[in-house]
């Protein structure tokens, strides 16, 4: 029942981070392209950024007393290698934060009633017109900096009254930097889930932003476990 609750807390989360971040992104390109209501660049990218870290911290101090707040594929993969989770709670997070994030995009595309739903992508879909080894490396580079932020704060008992600040300004941080070559995932769910329903191009180059996420979150880990970590006398 315990781990239920978790797996519950991870959907919930999760889908609320697509809504909530993507779903300001939509907004956004809605206002921009149907109403014609100039928004500046920089303006878009500060709104996305913010909605994106005061979902996590919203979310945080909502369900990180259930479930520990994951609600990214890329952190509790972290978690697993540095043996904060069980393998058995790690495939019911992933699960439930995949599952909450096809949920999320759903409503969106609901809501907006179009399949432009913040996706992630590079070429054509990278405001920069990075290619595909660039948003490899952005994205490995970006979510190595967040998990890194999580596992450190999360490491310290005391830290508890913060952590949830700390990571939500983390995300925003790695989406400021990243917004203009990606659109920024470093989150395997939250670009599933909009994937699936745009289709396209951003369907073809998911796996981007599927492998880099985890290939930037296990260098995090493996760095703040062997280096980063004090050994006990």
């Amino acid at each position: 029942m315990e781990s239920f609750k978790k797996y519950i807390a991870e959907f919930i989360g999760t889908g609320v981070l697509v809504v909530g971040g993507c779903g300001t992104a939509v907004a956004i390109n809605t206002l921009t392209t149907k109403y014609g209501v100039p928004v500046p660049t920089t303006a878009s990218v500060i709104a996305i950024a913010l909605a994106f870290g005061l979902c996590i911290v919203a979310m945080a101090y909502s369900i990180g007393n259930i479930s520990g707040c994951h609600i990214n594929p890329a952190v509790s993969l972290a978690m697993l290698i540095n043996g904060k989770m069980s393998v058995k709670d790690f495939i019911g997070y992933v699960i439930a934060q995949f599952l909450g994030a096809t949920a999320g995009a759903a409503g969106l595309m609901l809501i907006f009633g179009n399949k432009s739903l913040g996706a992630n992508g590079f070429y054509k879909a990278s405001a920069l017109g990075i290619g595909m080894k660039g948003a490899l490396i952005i994205e490995v580079v970006l979510t190595f900096i967040f998990v890194l932020a999580v596992l450190g704060v999360t490491s310290k008992l005391e830290n508890g009254k913060i952590a949830g600040i700390v990571i939500g300004m983390s995300l925003t941080l790695v989406h400021l930097i990243g917004i203009v070559f990606t659109g920024t995932s470093v989150n395997p769910a939250r670009s599933f889930g909009p994937a699936i329903f745009q289709g396209g191009d951003a369907l073809t180059q998911l796996w981007v932003f599927i492998v880099a996420p985890l290939v930037g979150a296990v260098v995090a880990a493996l760095v703040h476990k062997l280096i980063l970590t004090k050994k006990e006398a």
